[in-house]
């Protein structure tokens, strides 16, 4: 059984009561996956989704030619393969573990059978997928209309939020990430992120060293919406 005062955390369960949370920890599972683990394949059944409580977790889509797409890197805090929740489909991506990692997991045939009990829970999930839904929407909007230099940038602010430790400095990105990983979030090759960089940095935006620490994300973000 989950901890309590861990699923309460959960943005997808913040606000249900203490009974219904109850009967989430009821079917929470828990297990540490090493780095390079696989949890789920691109094109295999979806039978649960999946919550980060320590640990870093790469979501990314394989061409045919074997080139990837990352979609995202989920850190503390974040849940992954809800999609799947209540439509019975395949996952869409492959969630790939980027460093030793503990991950909870519910399955969603037990979720469905609680659904079916609490009608609160059930409007809880409906929200996060609405939720999901509009974030992919954006997600196809930028990439048909943003250029290479928002896209990084929608990128960097993206991880900021999920990876981002604030320091006097700026908001530094507290994530292991290769200039070809960040072009693979972005859309774009590693080339034109590298050009993409050297300009944020040049404008003061950003500073790079071991990591990248954003120093002015109101300017980062007038870069994405210009």
């Amino acid at each position: 059984m989950a901890d309590f005062s861990l699923l309460r955390k959960m943005f997808m369960f913040r606000d249900l009561s203490d009974e219904s949370l109850i009967k989430v920890c009821s079917i929470w599972h828990e297990r540490m996956y090493k780095k390079g683990k696989i949890i789920f394949m691109e094109g295999e059944p979806g039978y649960a989704f999946y919550y980060v409580i320590s640990g870093k977790v790469k979501i990314y889509n394989t061409a045919s030619d074997g080139r990837e797409h990352i979609i995202h890197i989920f850190g503390d805090g974040n849940v992954f393969g809800e999609v799947t929740i209540l439509n019975n489909i395949a996952y869409p991506a492959t969630a790939e573990v980027l460093e030793d990692s503990r991950i909870g997991m519910i399955k969603n045939d037990e979720l469905e059978l609680l659904m079916k009990e609490d009608g609160s829970l059930a409007f809880e999930l409906i929200k996060v997928l609405c939720r999901r839904l509009h974030m992919a929407s954006i997600e196809i909007r930028n990439l048909a209309f943003k250029d290479t230099l928002q896209r990084t940038a929608i990128s960097l602010l993206k991880l900021s939020q999920s990876h981002g430790v604030k320091t006097s400095r700026g908001i530094e990105l507290n994530i292991d990430i290769t200039r070809q990983e960040l072009a693979d979030v972005a859309g774009t090759t590693r080339e034109s992120v590298t050009r993409a960089l050297s300009k944020l940095k040049k404008d003061k935006i950003i500073d790079m060293g071991d990591t990248i620490i954003i120093k002015d994300v109101d300017q980062l973000i007038k870069w994405i919406d210009n």
